[in-house]
């Protein structure tokens, strides 16, 4: 039988000095493994119980077509999402198609003429500026501010934490909701922990008791023990094609909370006075149910991947963010290149350890939603599913690389010493 050197070595051309560099950097994040295996066993047991709870049946496996009146596997679905987020309703639907649109619901079901809007975050991610609209965007598309939505950004402080001072100087009579983005997105800083959020959404109610708190939760879920509606928030949002959906729920979305305010989003992805009591299932309740049961592992398995990446970047010389010992909110990792050859590099490196279109080399392209010409790998069984590994950026200065998700560490690794042997190669490093 051959051994793993040499099926690295015969199969995929890895010399020996790469495979020794990436055991060395597994000794040294060992302890990190161990943390993130914690609390992959505390979210098992919180999914399990949920499942338990409600009585989940393989009778909820079955879908429904047309109105989709009557979907019990569809309703138990977003009970059990309910008990998992610690929340009053949820609405679990495969017509949600994105985070975006996730979190767009939960804007236009909480905001009317005249709202105010905060978001605790500085500039949301690109894809939510058409949402939000302003000056620079397309007008008449129906974004907030078309429709009279008022609208304040605050930016964070070095260092990447919400400038609470400032955030509750910015609240007035006006202010209906307070948006917090929990993952970093294209910024080369850290995400907020769950107790950053905890801690912002006690002052946010002390000042003003009445006001929605709304955390955009993607790439978050379950890689803390707790959620953001454990710690007070009135409504999450976030999608079924990252880390809720663990790499087979085939589409879809989430936003879970109050029930007044799950009802309103309801009522926008549908129609009101309809809400929740439609939309068919379409025979994924089983992908969608047991994507939630393997997604803490999945999670862990991504946390892996990040961790380790960050760790032999930094061995090679790269700023990385987090580093592989802090602690980690969402299975984002940044990497910071010297040159755009790097970077091209390193994310062309990446789709070739892809399991589907590993043949395929990306180039930079005009993604829509975004501003500069977008790169990325991502190779996976479903399109655009962040939990499968994937690794994209915008190809302006300082060239930062943002990477998510691993279905498998193993592929990870993979990636990871096929990149290396790549920008040795290339004489962009030296081990």
């Amino acid at each position: 039988m051959m051994s793993i050197e040499n099926i690295l070595i015969e199969k995929f051309n890895i010399p020996k000095d790469v495979i020794f560099l990436l055991e060395k950097a597994e000794e040294d994040v060992r302890e990190e493994f161990k943390k993130v295996e914690r609390i992959v066993e505390k979210n098992q047991y919180k999914i399990l119980y949920a499942m338990q709870k409600n009585h989940l049946s393989d009778i909820h496996f079955n879908g429904t077509s047309g109105y989709g009146y009557g979907d019990i596997g569809r309703d138990t679905i977003e009970k059990i999402y309910s008990d998992i987020f610690s929340a009053e309703d949820a609405l679990v639907r495969p017509q949600i198609v994105s985070g975006t649109h996730a979190i767009s619901l939960c804007l236009y079901a909480v905001l009317r003429p005249n709202d105010e809007l905060i978001s605790a975050c500085g500039t949301p991610y690109d894809t939510l500026a058409d949402v939000i609209g302003g000056k620079e965007r397309n007008n008449n598309t129906g974004s907030l501010i078309d429709f009279g939505v008022k609208y304040k950004e605050i930016p964070l402080l070095e260092g990447g934490k919400i400038d609470i001072d400032k955030l509750l100087g910015a609240i007035s009579d006006k202010t209906k909701m307070v948006m917090i983005q929990r993952s970093k997105g294209y910024d080369f800083r850290n995400s907020l922990t769950i107790n950053d959020i905890k801690n912002t959404i006690e002052k946010i109610k002390n000042k003003k008791k009445d006001l929605i708190v709304f955390v955009d939760n993607c790439y978050g879920e379950f890689t803390e023990e707790l959620e953001p509606t454990d710690v007070g928030a009135d409504l999450v949002a976030g999608s079924l094609i990252k880390n809720p959906g663990g790499g087979l729920s085939p589409t879809g979305g989430y936003v879970i909370g109050k029930k007044e305010l799950v009802k309103n989003a309801a009522y926008r992805l549908y129609a009101p006075g309809i809400g929740k009591k439609v939309g068919p299932s379409l025979n994924i309740n089983r992908l969608i149910l047991e994507g939630l049961f393997l997604s803490p592992l999945i999670v862990g398995n991504a946390l892996k991947g990040a961790i380790i990446l960050s760790r032999i970047m930094e061995m090679l010389g790269y700023d990385v963010l987090p580093k592989f010992n802090e602690s980690r909110t969402d299975i984002v990792q940044a990497v910071r290149f010297k040159t755009k050859e790097e970077l091209i590099t390193f994310i062309q490196s990446i789709q070739k350890g892809s399991p589907v279109d590993s043949h395929v080399v990306p180039e930079p392209w005009d993604m829509p939603g975004y501003n500069d010409q977008v790169i990325m790998a991502a190779g996976g069984f479903i399109q655009g599913a962040s939990i499968e590994l994937s690794a994209d950026a915008p190809i302006r200065k300082p060239y930062t690389a943002y990477i998510q998700g691993g279905l498998s560490y193993y592929q990870v690794k993979l990636s990871l010493m096929i990149a290396i042997n790549n920008m040795i190669e290339k004489g962009f490093i030296k081990i």
